[in-house]
């Protein structure tokens, strides 16, 4: 028995265009109950990404090559990294070839790494209610005359969109221009696409503030104020109320953030179906004689930032909701030197309207390694062959 580890060191989160690096080791362990071991023989391993396509069938006409069938599918000897699994293959790597030949003595060891850039014209991870996007990296192993045993390792893929391409291929050492600066520092400078994309997104940082008047049919109610419209994973959303000038008394209010999963038309299973809302937050607030408040609402590391493929559209939104009255509402001042006690009671009945609001934004990425954190997946699987 050979055990097989393969484990991403920085983490199962990267950017579409980064380099992905996964240690593999190959272990023949000793086992404390064998009385005798034997060396263990691997005909060769190599690695390969890809990336599966799942969708719902009440909901997605699929493409028409999602029924095309692999002729040497059924065959154990080729390595086909999604064989097994549901949905269609969007893309995948060219595989690398890990080693051929491997001897491993009783106890012995050997670790090898894979590299290759997440490619760019991919989708992102992304888990919706009609379609998903799933990426994998798949190690195929082979002993001499046995099937091709596979170990997959789930990570997720964050895309930003205007990202630029690598100046020079990754595997091409970059001469540096300046002679006094030290080679190592030279040949990495213009080679680290992570840190082209976190500077690209400095441009949820800059503040200018909007402002809206909330209105309905019958006047005024409230001014609202957003910082920005453009945001980043794990930013909060902060925004702010002002009912002082307000024709109609607010009784509540809340604000929601939400993403809207739309079917491009191509793909819809039925003409003119409806766009699929899912709700990742909400502030509700009771705000009757309130002059002004404010909301906070953070963006999940968790979640999909906006993205456009030919099947789907991922938007983001704040969605508002108000119910004001159709009275005015008196309030009551307390008197400074009032003897008697006074109790105060809601109004038994009131004459209430609702209305609705829609606010679009955009929602970016952030650092990779802070979405690692609350990742449902490791960078790390084995398997025994």
């Amino acid at each position: 028995m050979i055990e097989v580890v393969a484990s991403m060191a920085r983490g199962p989160v990267f950017l579409a265009g980064e380099v992905m690096e996964c240690l593999i080791t190959f272990t023949n362990p000793i086992s404390h109950l064998s009385t005798s071991a034997s060396s263990e023989m691997l005909a060769w391993a190599s690695a390969q990404i890809h990336c599966q396509f799942h969708a719902s069938e009440s909901r997605v006409v699929l493409p028409a090559q999602g029924t095309k069938q692999d002729v040497q599918a059924e065959s154990d000897t080729v390595l086909i990294p999604s064989r097994g699994e549901g949905g269609q293959c969007m893309l995948d790597t060219p595989p690398k070839i890990l080693f051929c030949d491997l001897r491993l003595d009783p106890g012995e060891s050997r670790t090898y790494s894979y590299s290759e850039v997440v490619p760019n014209d991919g989708p992102p991870s992304f888990r919706g209610q009609s379609v998903k996007y799933v990426y994998k990296l798949t190690i195929g192993c082979q002993r001499v005359s046995s099937p091709i045993k596979l170990l997959r390792v789930p990570f997720r893929v964050l895309v930003l969109h205007g990202m630029p391409e690598p100046p020079f291929p990754q595997d091409e050492e970059v001469a540096p221009s300046n002679p006094f600066l030290e080679e190592e520092e030279g040949g990495r400078r213009d080679d680290r696409p992570l840190e082209r994309a976190l500077d690209m997104l400095t441009i949820t940082s800059r503040r200018c503030p909007h402002l809206f008047n909330i209105t309905n049919m019958r006047g005024k109610v409230a001014k609202f104020c957003i910082f920005k419209t453009v945001y980043r994973l794990g930013e909060d959303i902060i925004g702010t109320f002002d009912f002082s000038e307000g024709d109609i008394p607010c009784i509540q209010y809340s604000v929601s953030l939400q993403s809207e999963e739309e079917i491009q038309q191509g793909y819809q299973r039925r003409p003119g179906q409806s766009i699929s809302v899912t709700g990742h937050g909400r502030h509700l607030e009771s705000c009757l004689h309130t002059a002004s408040t404010h909301f906070s609402l953070p963006v999940p590391l968790n979640v999909t930032p906006g993205f456009s493929t030919d099947i789907v559209t991922l938007r983001w939104r704040l969605h508002f909701e108000f119910v004001t009255s159709r009275e005015p509402m008196e309030s009551h001042n307390v008197l400074q030197n009032q003897p008697e006690v006074t109790v105060w009671t809601g109004a038994e009945h009131v004459d209430v309207d609702t209305f609705s609001w829609d606010l679009p934004i955009k929602v970016l990425p952030t650092n990779p390694a802070l979405t690692s954190y609350v990742s449902q997946f490791t960078g790390t699987n084995s398997i025994n062959i």
